[in-house]
């Protein structure tokens, strides 16, 4: 089964990807997250050891969500797909250089998933329950007053994140599953629903929960396996990395006249596939990011665990994927067919024998299978944003519709889906973008106070009546005066 759009609207939707995935967007996040980087003094290099600091202090949340919970949840949703076969689509079509620039592309976005996430903790609402929402629709209302513009916002959201993309997720699992261990693609669609509909129906707690069990367990299994390669080929280590940096200015390419599209090619691919993967700057995060009850008791400190979301998806399980692609040997991506989740399962293979290629499978399980879940929670976010007091009725038949999208993903083809689920997910981008650039004043505000009280050797706490630009602005029951 294949789901396709009119040929008109196939157009219009291409056209529209093309603008805003070819030019608007990279010079756009590119853009925000060097002015970020500069106007916090380079805040992901002078605090970077900060962030693992307060990591380990996240865990307690009074009932309620924790930072590390937050931050694992952030991780299910960064961490899918796109670090197996996104990694190996750079690499086919920018050349080894393109890791380079990923890495570029990960560490002024640090910069700004601590911008967004500090402003979604400072405009966060209270739920009731020990927990809490924001993110995007909600600073862009509170903070700018713009509701239609928040509207627009959360229904880009639901529709990408909620529930086109959750069905692209269905599929990965499927075909990986059917073509590693001949399970039928129905069936694998089946048995999805049968183990995510216990945890939506169960909130964000649940969520929370099996994202702060599962995230860590299979980005560490990757890692050791990866950690293994690069031992097996320690030898070849240096020459890798050499080749990255040569690549991406061209230098492996001097000698064949090729300099200027080669290193294009590396940047464009490189950029693009580090965006993809680590979303900072899209507006997806900062959904998780509010729920916390943040240690220190602050805006800011969720602000840093965000940031090293950033860090550990590109510049650690990203790298990881390249170290085992490269150390293959460039002989492996001269089959056209080689350009996606297949050259990284051939790389596994040539490394540690056939069963590589069903670790890759169980992988893209893991790691398509949390961002399912953690893609939902921010759906869920913004349906009650939407809904207000009918919320309850909108999240059922909003899970309900997340769970028949997942048995739709499992058997169909979804390239329609997916091409306008980027154009939706291109056009919350550039609304999250604007606003945070607009509210870019209150973020560093924030973080010159957590700064002022760090450097004062006292536990920073964030004090509302201080911030003219957030008295009556923010949810009093979230954040009492102090």
């Amino acid at each position: 089964m294949d789901f396709t759009l009119p040929p008109l609207l196939t157009s219009l939707v291409d056209r529209g990807n093309g603008l805003l995935w070819g030019s608007v967007l990279i010079y756009l996040l590119i853009g925000a997250g060097l002015y970020f980087t500069v106007m916090t003094r380079g805040i992901q290099l002078r605090y970077f050891g900060h962030m693992f600091k307060l990591l380990r202090s996240s865990r307690q949340s009074n009932g309620g969500i924790s930072s590390f919970q937050a931050l694992s949840t952030s991780l299910a949703a960064r961490v899918g797909t796109g670090n197996l076969a996104g990694v190996a689509v750079a690499i086919y079509f920018g050349g080894p250089g393109a890791i380079f620039w990923m890495w570029m592309t990960a560490m002024v976005g640090m910069a700004t998933s601590f911008v967004e996430s500090t402003l979604a903790q400072a405009y966060k609402t209270d739920h009731g329950d020990n927990t809490f929402r924001g993110g995007p629709a909600r600073y862009i209302e509170r903070g700018l007053g713009l509701r239609w513009l928040a509207v627009l916002f959360s229904i880009c959201l639901i529709i990408a994140f909620g529930l086109a993309f959750n069905s692209v997720q269905a599929n990965s699992i499927a075909q990986a599953m059917e073509q590693a261990f001949a399970i039928p693609t129905w069936a694998m669609g089946l048995v999805l629903m049968a183990v995510v509909a216990p945890i939506i129906f169960g909130g964000l707690k649940s969520i929370a929960k099996v994202a702060e069990l599962v995230v860590p367990l299979m980005a560490l299994l990757y890692l050791v396996l990866a950690l293994v390669v690069v031992g097996l080929n320690i030898s070849d280590l240096p020459a890798a990395i050499m080749t990255i940096v040569r690549s991406a200015f061209g230098f492996e390419q001097a000698a064949g006249g090729a300099v200027g599209y080669a290193v294009s090619q590396a940047i464009m691919n490189g950029i693009q596939r580090g965006l993809f993967s680590n979303e900072a700057g899209m507006g997806s995060a900062p959904n998780a990011a509010a729920t916390a009850s943040t240690r220190p008791d602050h805006p800011a400190a969720q602000g840093f665990i965000q940031m090293l979301g950033v860090f550990l998806d590109t510049l650690v399980i990203c790298t990881a994927t390249a170290a085992i692609i490269i150390m293959a040997g460039p002989e492996l991506m001269s089959g056209e067919e080689n350009n996606g989740i297949q050259l990284t399962q051939m790389a596994l293979s040539s490394h540690v024998g056939d069963w590589g290629g069903m670790f890759i499978a169980v992988a893209i399980l893991l790691f398509a299978f949390t961002s399912v879940i953690a893609n939902y929670s921010y759906g869920e976010s913004n349906i009650e944003y939407l809904a207000g007091r009918r919320a309850p009725v909108a999240v059922m038949i909003y899970r309900l519709a997340v769970l028949a999208m997942i048995m739709v993903g499992s058997v169909a083809s979804l390239g329609a889906i997916w091409n306008f689920a980027d154009l939706s997910m291109g056009m919350m981008a550039i609304i999250n973008l604007v606003a945070i650039l607009m509210l870019s004043p209150v973020a560093f505000a924030l973080f010159r106070d957590y700064e002022e009280q760090l450097k004062a050797g006292k536990e920073p706490v964030f004090d509302p009546s201080r911030f003219p630009k957030l008295v009556n602005k923010v949810d009093p029951k979230a954040w009492p005066k102090k």
